[in-house]
């Protein structure tokens, strides 16, 4: 639960300071989003989940 808590904490920091640093990069990823298409968008996505996943395993097995 305590690195469950952790992952959160450091989860909105990040997300945080994206939007107090560059509000207007925040913008222009939105726009570049929506221009994507929803299978393109899912796709990365998953992508972006399994390196997280692994991400997290390599963490755990080498620590």
């Amino acid at each position: 639960m305590h690195d469950l808590l952790w992952g959160l904490g450091l989860f909105l920091i990040f997300e945080g300071l994206a939007y107090v640093l560059a509000p207007r990069a925040i913008e222009q990823m939105l726009a570049l989003l929506a221009s994507i298409s929803i299978e393109k968008r899912r796709f990365v996505g998953i992508c972006v989940v399994l390196i997280g996943a692994f991400s997290l395993w390599l963490a755990r097995a080498f620590a």
